[in-house]
């Protein structure tokens, strides 16, 4: 395998605190990579070393010679006055240069070069960059294509950022949280897009079904070193449970050693010291193992929440709409009627505009419906954690931020917990709990937000896209947390694996005022919608070719009205090709499926997990255009 990227040796502190130390790893060509951490532990900070824009202590970052690489970042910048269409040139390294040679060279007399440009305008595929460009960023909902940067919101100026990353055609992508601002439409689009691409990848994000679709190397970044593990993010959990298991049984015999050492070496005489050197050097590497952390699942956080009545809240015939850019109508519910049931756990998706965010401030009071009402019961009691952070004053200490709110959490059932047990049930140690609120990641900060949310008891609390920015091990917590939450949820999420551990229905917010409820979690309406939308196929297609067989003579097209269109009849070369095409189709699929199986495994050699990583995106298209032709000619069997 040729390393594209390799880093050996890498440390990094801030002052005393130490990020990582030591840590190596490469990514080579045709790898997909997936980098976890918890908020704070240095994900960030890598992302920037290895963009050159953060410095180290020692280590080595280095790239192979030659190589394209392009790379995502948290919040990307742009000049506010470029269109999108021209930020997507701007950044679209050296194809955008190219194609700029390219018409600086027709405006020199004599187009010195031309020929040679216009061989690698064809290599390249240059010459429709711009309708590519118009096609991705269409995919991210995009549309306005020639509408000023700085008129964008930051989710889509992620979204542009993402295009220009795409367009690029790097021989790498480097990419920092690329789910965030996206809805499940184009998170699943970018999921096929990358697992088809062969490209090498290193790619940072808490979307677990997105690592679990892409990634064939996961690398955790825990207690300032590196651990990696080949295979998916399912392996992966397997893999570090292992670990964890492992490193909990090395760290109790040592204690157990340590204890015995301890007495020895407290009833050891003075005189006798020079003497057994090499046991009070041994009883020194001892103590070092048997004083690590240990890791281990926290005890689930069970906490009292205020008393809700039958009563919840009722959607009365809701109606809202607002004027949209274009002079015309962005309808968001119309005629809207909800009972909400006591104990529900609801689960908002739906495409970016379509007013999920809207919805919950109407519930919340905060914006007022055009017609209708929503009449919220007595008891309830909200707890908001929204997309936006809340304002902390950074110059006050973690725990005296949460003690401000309250000294102690009423768990019920008599059970007690301090400011500070609560803080280190949400990853934040004691030490962490004494730095000042502007030293933390944001992240961090997130987590923080949560922490004073669920803290009040609330009896209903409200979520909107409670997983962007916060780690896979706080993800987990909160999930826990809600398992075991004794009142009412309401989620608006892109992130479907949280969707599914979390809900047990949905609102689908189609557009145009339509909502939709589905009774289940995320994955059960994607298989619903897709059998929904495979018999929907089955049924147009019965019908046509029912039309065709009822057509008289004198109804059916002449030759000249059919302009080229196909005969209504398979030719025998054609029925034989379509033979042929379902047994290649049935021999794609089961290698797919052994290949995904072997990557899955964890046993493959680098070199096998380097080709059959290569193998698949090139076996899922090759799939994908027969299957495309075999419906062509269904079309007229």
């Amino acid at each position: 395998m040729t390393p594209y990227l390799d880093i050996q040796h890498l440390s990094k502190r801030f002052g005393d605190l130490v990020l990582f130390d030591d840590i190596s790893f490469s990514v080579g060509e045709g790898q997909h990579v997936g980098l976890i951490a918890r908020n704070g532990a240095g994900k960030s900070t890598l992302m920037s070393i290895i963009a050159g824009k953060e410095d180290y202590e020692s280590g080595q970052v280095v790239f192979r010679n030659g190589i394209r690489v392009a790379m995502l970042e948290q919040t990307p910048q742009y000049d506010p006055a470029l269109s999108v269409i021209d930020a997507c040139f701007s950044r679209a390294g050296e194809l955008a240069d190219l194609i700029s040679r390219y018409e600086t060279c027709l405006e020199t007399p004599g187009n010195p070069g031309l020929t040679d440009l216009i061989d690698e305008m064809e290599r390249r595929e240059a010459w429709d960059f711009e309708l590519r460009a118009k096609q991705i960023l269409t995919k991210l909902n995009i549309t306005a294509f020639s509408k000023p940067v700085g008129q964008l919101s930051g989710g889509q100026v992620k979204r542009v950022a993402l295009a220009n990353v795409l367009l690029a055609d790097p021989d790498m992508l480097i990419l920092d949280e690329p789910t965030n601002h996206l809805d499940i439409a184009m998170i699943e689009w970018l999921e096929d897009y990358l697992r088809r691409n062969n490209k090498a990848l290193l790619m940072v994000t808490h979307d677990r079904y997105f690592l679990d679709r892409v990634c064939s190397v996961i690398l955790e970044l825990d207690g300032q070193a590196l651990y990696a593990y080949k295979g998916n993010y399912a392996y992966f959990l397997e893999k570090k449970q292992e670990r964890i298991d492992a490193t909990n049984a090395q760290i109790a015999r040592a204690n157990n050693l340590y204890r015995r050492e301890l007495d020895w070496m407290r009833r050891m005489p003075c005189a006798r010291g020079t003497k057994a050197r090499y046991r009070k050097e041994a009883f020194a590497e001892l103590e070092q193992v048997a004083h690590q952390r240990m890791e281990e699942r926290a005890a689930r956080l069970e906490v009292k929440s205020a008393y809700i009545g039958s009563k919840i809240f009722e959607a009365e015939y809701v109606c809202k709409a607002y004027d949209d850019s274009n002079g015309g109508t962005l309808t968001i519910l119309k005629d809207f009627y909800y009972n909400f049931a006591r104990y529900e756990k609801m689960g908002i998706v739906g495409a970016n505009g379509t007013g999920k965010s809207t919805f919950v401030k109407m519930l919340l009071g905060e914006v007022k419906p055009d017609a209708g009402r929503f009449v919220i019961g007595e008891t309830v009691r909200f707890g908001y954690f929204s997309q936006e952070d809340m304002a902390f004053d950074t110059k006050m200490k973690v725990i005296d931020a949460v003690r401000r709110i309250a000294e102690v959490i009423d768990l019920g059932g008599g059970r007690k917990m301090t400011a500070m047990q609560f803080l280190t049930h949400f990853l934040f140690p004691p030490a962490r709990q004494q730095d000042y609120i502007y030293k933390l990641s944001g992240g961090e900060r997130r987590r923080l937000h949560l922490c004073t949310v669920l803290m009040r008891n609330p009896n209903f609390l409200i979520l909107d896209e409670p997983t962007n920015d916060l780690d896979i091990d706080t993800l987990q917590r909160l999930e826990e947390y809600l398992a075991d939450f004794h009142g009412c949820v309401i989620v608006v999420s892109h992130d479907r694996y949280f969707m599914d551990r979390v809900v047990d229905h949905l609102l689908v917010f189609r557009g145009e005022g339509r909502v939709d409820d589905f009774p289940g979690n995320y994955s059960q309406y994607r298989e619903w919608q897709s059998l929904k939308e495979r018999d929907e196929e089955i049924e147009k297609a019965a019908t046509k070719k029912t039309a065709k067989a009822k057509e008289t003579p004198a109804e059916r097209p002449t030759n000249s009205q059919r302009n080229g269109e196909r005969k209504r009849k398979l030719t025998f070369k054609e029925a034989r090709e379509m033979e042929a095409l379902e047994a290649d189709i049935e021999a794609l699929e089961a290698e797919k499926k052994a290949i995904e199986e072997a990557l899955c495994s964890g046993t493959l050699s680098t070199a096998e997990l380097t080709e059959k990583s290569v193998r698949l995106p090139r076996l899922t298209e090759e799939l994908e255009e027969k299957s495309m032709r075999w419906l062509e000619l269904a079309e007229w069997a």
